[in-house]
């Protein structure tokens, strides 16, 4: 059958309606378990849930610099390049493997869990984390979002085929034994489609001097700016998961869950928005019309679900969640603007972080340990650890936006 407006639709286009499938499915996902784990053990699931956020903002490190030098190497160059990406990858992911395999029974006892198994099970998954990241590094950086779109779409379906049906054939089984092997099934198929570029770790030609010194530098900035997204994304599941009990916490998640889909829908902006201004820059275009373009979608956005959350929120968590969580309904739009303030200012560091400024990076994490900090000391009700994040996130946004109008004064 033949439809000519698909024609027009561009792999661009294509990526963002996959990515916005995608965080439909994930959320059907953590919707599912939430209704039939109930709050109590949905508590376990959002621990390995969050976990597998933070090994995203981890293995990111790989996939943004992996994409960015797919835009700015060539040939042998690029090949030898992605020989260490591809081995330095796989090496952290093992480190970070045995890590948690070693620790294991300590994050039980830390994070109040009812197995420690179900880490051992995501351990396990880790190094095949890493090498999924680079391998999407380079289809974003050559632009090849149809298939970009692909590895997603894989690791997303099969999380969801494969946790919903053990879980309803093994009904007497640990919940969050069934989750853990849900998500470690779902990274093999996250590998697919891989990138057919012909690398060997055999390969001994070394990088020059200078190549070393801008991946050493675009590295270590990105793994800082990812480690701020981690605190900020994720402190305060875990720490409410540590200071509240089960049950509270598992209403926390669902609220988290609920309130951060603006910060999942931006994402997709990002992946758009690192390759577009990598190019522009080494052309020697203007950069920040791409930003301010991303900044409105965002800013709208989030403006919607902040207004919905305000107007909606016991309809919203008793649709999405069902009866168990409406007590956490009160707090939702809240949390959404704090999000909301969030997924904006990351952008303003993104943008920054394709431009090799470090600055805003380190604004962002300062922030994001001034967000664990007030937690730490003021957590007496789930309404004071919003409020927590929201007086953090304001200010995080507001110091990103003198940062970038200063910029673009001096750059004009």
């Amino acid at each position: 059958m033949h439809i000519p407006f698909l024609k027009k639709i561009s792999s661009e286009q294509w990526f963002m309606l996959s990515a916005l499938i995608v965080n439909a499915g994930n959320y059907i996902y953590n919707l599912i378990l939430g209704r039939i784990l109930g709050p109590k053990d949905f508590a376990d699931a959002a621990i390995l849930i969050t976990f597998l956020l933070v090994l995203s903002f981890v293995a990111m490190t790989f996939q943004l610099a992996t994409a960015k030098f797919s835009v700015l190497f060539e040939n042998s160059i690029f090949l030898n390049f992605l020989n260490k990406a591809y081995l330095y990858a796989t090496g952290t992911g093992i480190f970070l493997g045995i890590a948690i395999l070693i620790s294991s029974k300590t994050l039980q006892h830390i994070l109040h869990t009812q197995s420690y198994f179900m880490f051992i099970l995501f351990g396990i998954g880790v190094p095949l984390y890493f090498i999924m990241s680079v391998n999407r590094g380079i289809l974003q950086g050559k632009k090849r979002f149809v298939k970009l779109a692909i590895t997603y779409q894989t690791e997303m379906w099969s999380r969801l085929f494969f946790t919903v049906s053990l879980l309803l054939l093994f009904t007497t089984s640990p919940s969050s034994i069934i989750v853990a092997i849900g998500i470690l099934l779902s990274l093999f198929f996250g590998l697919f489609p891989f990138a057919k570029e012909k690398v060997s770790f055999n390969n001994r030609v070394p990088l020059s001097a200078e190549h070393k010194e801008h991946i050493k530098k675009f590295f270590l900035l990105t793994a800082f700016y990812e480690f701020s997204q981690i605190i900020i994304n994720n402190s305060d599941i875990l720490l409410v998961k540590h200071y509240f009990e089960a049950y509270d916490a598992g209403l926390y998640a669902s609220l988290a869950l609920i309130g951060r889909v603006v910060y999942f829908v931006a994402w997709m902006f990002v992946m758009l928005l690192l390759p577009k201004v990598v190019q522009l820059h080494k052309e020697g275009k203007p950069t920040t019309s791409v930003l301010s373009k991303y900044v409105l979608y965002i800013g709208i956005l989030a403006f919607i679900i902040v207004i919905v959350c305000y107007l909606f929120p016991t309809l919203m968590v008793q649709f999405l969640f069902g009866d168990a969580y409406v007590s956490i309904a009160p707090l939702l739009w809240k949390y959404a603007i704090a999000t909301s303030l969030f997924a904006i200012s990351n952008i303003f560091a993104y943008y920054f972080l394709s431009l090799d400024n470090y600055i805003p990076v380190i604004l962002s994490a300062l922030f994001g340990i001034t967000q664990i900090v007030l937690i730490i000391f003021f957590h007496n009700s789930l309404l004071q650890v919003v409020y927590m994040q929201i007086y953090a996130m304001v200010l995080s946004l507001a110091f990103q936006l003198v940062y970038f109008f200063g910029f673009s004064k001096h750059h004009t």
